[in-house]
């Protein structure tokens, strides 16, 4: 199976203080055992990137997760910014632009609304991975292959219960990303990462 591949995970939340959803997923993979850990607002308040020092960190990892919720859908802004910077030409594409070939990229979101939202019947008309088709081609320009997005909906109505077991699996799909235990080859293109794992399998033997 290889070794274990090392996880960069870059969170962005201008108000992480005040998100129940994403507080739970942070607490649930932020000790895994080859995972780095970015909370961007708190790494760059004054959105001073250190372009270089980004991208070393980028070449030290194999899979690249970005974690935020949905503002307006896309990226809160330093995630944007920092996306401008760091994958720029000569590093991330074009001539010599080699680096992030082969390296995995996650979308890992929260949203608002239900999942039943995103769609054609729907309030927001377009599916997630029509309105992450943006980040999606970020990935395949940069040589990267484009993992099924984790998504927790309907994040301001759930309880405790619901968000845990949602935390649960969200570190369960990092573990099997990084052992490579999880098997995304056969989930059907309009797919989620939650799709490939369960809450259950997540959770300790009770004993």
């Amino acid at each position: 199976m290889g070794s274990p591949r090392n996880i960069l995970l870059l969170f962005a939340h201008p108000a992480f203080h005040r998100s129940r959803a994403n507080l739970y997923l942070v607490e649930a993979v932020r000790d895994l055992p080859g995972l780095t850990f970015c909370d961007l607002y708190e790494e760059y308040p004054d959105f001073n990137i250190d372009v270089r020092r980004e991208q070393e960190t980028l070449l030290a990892h194999d899979i690249v997760v970005f974690q935020h919720p949905f503002y307006w859908y896309s990226a809160p802004a330093l995630l944007k910014e920092w996306q401008d910077l760091v994958l720029e030409y000569g590093f991330a594409y074009g001539v010599g632009g080699e680096q992030l070939h082969g390296k995995l990229m996650l979308s890992a979101i929260t949203t608002g609304a239900g999942g039943d939202a995103y769609g054609r019947d729907g309030l927001n008309y377009f599916t997630i991975h029509e309105l992450l088709a943006p980040l999606h081609q970020v990935a395949r320009f940069c040589g990267m292959r484009w993992l099924p997005p984790f998504v927790v909906h309907d994040t301001m109505q759930q309880d405790d219960d619901y968000l845990h077991d949602a935390a649960l699996a969200y570190r369960a799909a990092l573990e099997g990303l990084s052992d490579g235990s999880l098997d995304v080859d056969g989930l059907p293109p309009d797919s989620l990462l939650n799709d490939a794992v369960t809450s259950t399998e997540a959770k300790p033997d009770a004993g």
